[in-house]
């Protein structure tokens, strides 16, 4: 087994590569001076069952450019088998056409990664679960819930806790939380005028009391997850905080969340955390390495994932 890593997440690759006791093979990935990506695997891969570690996060163009580069690489030198594993899988948002003449860009993008030489695809909680049926090769969406569930228990009293997905199309998501931790659940009802704003409509349930978690794959702007805070606070929840899969936090995002009245926001480190994002008081990251790590070795050794989440 090789481990091959980009530059979206360095401390991320040498965290799974501690997991698995496995060092991360050399791999020269630069710029030429007009900003071409060049790529140099400076070991041996042949017949090597070899896993790329690449989010494709902001500057997203650049690393998903890096992914596909790295594995027409290997390809090229003959790997015997390519795995993307792709902790944040950038474009997932553009999963079908919202109107007339618009792409489904997370379907192009799971072409090219095919058509690049990658024979698997890991990945952790894509946007929406359809997009495992983009790729014509097999791919394993691993979800964050066990990491949520061990953190949720460690820091929250088992009593009075209450599961809110922040939108209706994360009930599902929320809901299999709720039942992990034997609590019941709220939906908060928005309203979405434009990308990037969310206006908060209604509460489904009866919040009164109860320490409240927030759900929910990706928290780009903040501002859903502000606005549901607001209103679940209003609605007489004693506090608020957000558990997210992967903390995208583009533009003025952390300050948002900062000054919000969200008690703590939790993500994972599927996107490499900013300086601003380290350094907020109310922002901590959950390792996703052991989880990760333990579906690289399972995959090499062909064993199941999904036995994973139960």
């Amino acid at each position: 087994m090789k481990l091959v890593a980009g530059n979206s997440n360095r401390p991320l690759a040498e965290a799974i590569s501690t997991y698995l006791n496995a060092p991360l093979t050399k791999c020269i990935v630069r710029r030429f001076a007009d900003m071409e990506i060049f790529v140099e695997v400076q070991e041996n891969v042949r017949g090597e069952d070899v896993f790329v570690i690449q989010s494709t996060s902001a500057p997203a163009n650049d690393h998903l450019m890096e992914l596909l580069i790295i594995i027409d690489a290997l390809k090229r030198a003959s790997a015997r088998r390519i795995t993307a594993v792709i902790p944040y899988f950038g474009y997932a948002r553009q999963d079908r056409k919202p109107g007339p003449r618009t792409p489904i860009s997370a379907k192009l993008v799971a072409n090219m990664i095919v058509r690049a030489g990658a024979d698997r695809v890991l990945t952790l909680d894509l946007h929406a679960g359809q997009i495992q049926g983009f790729f014509d090769i097999p791919t394993d969406n691993l979800f964050a819930a066990p990491l949520m569930v061990d953190d949720i228990r460690k820091v929250f009293p088992k009593d009075n806790l209450m599961v809110v997905s922040p939108d209706v199309g994360g009930v599902v998501r929320a809901r299999g939380l709720a039942k992990r931790i034997d609590a019941p659940l709220a939906i908060v009802d928005k309203r979405r005028e434009r990308p990037g704003d969310s206006e908060v409509m209604n509460v489904i349930g009866d919040v009164s009391g109860r320490s409240c978690i927030l759900i929910d794959d990706i928290v780009d702007s903040g501002g859903t997850l502000i606005n549901a805070a607001d209103a679940l606070l209003d609605k007489g929840a004693k506090l608020v905080t957000g558990y997210i899969s992967h903390g995208v936090l583009s533009g003025g995002a952390v300050a948002r969340i900062i000054s919000s009245r969200l008690k703590e926001l939790v993500i994972t480190d599927s996107i490499l955390p900013s300086e601003s994002v380290i350094n907020a008081h109310n922002i901590r990251v959950l390792p996703s390495a052991p989880l990760l790590g333990e579906a690289v070795a399972r995959t090499a050794e062909e064993k199941s994932v999904s036995s994973l989440f139960y």
